[in-house]
């Protein structure tokens, strides 16, 4: 009976979750403008959904901002690991809680914090802002990414590399980098996924006339749904899911190439 319940109670949750996006799944390719009556199958909101202009400029600059705002979080968010690593504990322990603050911390807490400061030092609000701003709080993702690699890396391996002769570069980019590789693709893949997913840090610091893919959608639902949008809203929706599959892949992939390695190193002892 328990399992039972148990069973019935996660059917629940799952039939709240993912109704509402199966049905807009649906609606999507509905040919009738009607949202209570099936009209059809068809393609054509996508067709029209790609020849409008402006969600056409929406989609590019969501592309660039997730794009330029992951790579450049991810080098900074792999230094600063690299830097925590090195640090004692009490203040490795202190400046990760630090990191922490824009993931545990309200969106809109950020997002409003980030237009102020901008606001205060004269900062145009535009394309530039929302980089800095995504950038911002994709870092920690990075970070809580690469951490663990970090902490799972034989430091033995990189001072033989050095005792070899290779110098302190060479040495990292040959030994440390690989095993680092797993975690650092998916802080990249994580940061893109949370630039591409978000609304609220993005609204708050677009600027007039500058829009991603979320402000659109919530500015053309504003002035009344058009059909157009489940089709966008469902692009977005099929994105992310690959790209957390992803995430999820690649971090599988990388903890049995560290097992298979750690087993080596047992079997040579």
């Amino acid at each position: 009976m328990t399992k039972i319940l148990k069973n019935a109670y996660m059917a629940l949750i799952l039939l709240f979750l993912y109704a509402p996006i199966l049905i807009m799944i649906v609606l999507s390719f509905n040919a009738g403008r009607s949202r209570a009556k099936w009209g059809g199958f068809t393609f054509s909101r996508y067709v029209t959904l790609f020849s409008n202009e402006d969600i056409m400029t929406a989609l590019l600059n969501t592309l660039l901002l997730a794009v330029f705002s992951s790579l450049i979080a991810t080098v900074i968010g792999t230094i600063a690991a690299l830097a925590m690593s090195k640090m004692r504990n009490i203040m490795r322990t202190t400046m990760i809680g630090i990191t922490n603050i824009p993931m545990l911390n309200a969106e809109i807490v950020t997002g409003i914090s980030l237009m102020l400061l901008f606001v205060t030092l004269g900062i145009r609000l535009g394309f530039g802002t929302m980089l800095i701003a995504h950038i911002t709080f994709n870092i920690p993702y990075v970070i809580l990414s690469v951490l663990p690699r970090i902490r799972q890396l034989n430091p033995s391996t990189y001072e033989a590399a050095l005792d070899l002769g290779a110098p302190p570069v060479k040495a990292f980019r040959k030994v440390v980098l690989p095993d680092l590789a797993p975690g650092i693709f998916s802080g990249m893949l994580m940061a893109f996924t949370m630039s591409i997913d978000d609304f609220i840090i993005t609204y708050f610091t677009q600027g007039a006339g500058v829009h991603t893919l979320s402000t659109k959608i919530y500015a053309s639902v504003r002035k009344g749904i058009q059909p157009e949008m489940y089709s966008l809203s469902t692009l977005i929706f099929v994105v992310v899911l690959l790209l957390l599959l992803s995430i999820n892949l690649v971090d599988v992939i990388g903890n049995k190439k560290q097992a298979k390695i750690t087993n080596k190193r047992g079997e040579k002892k």
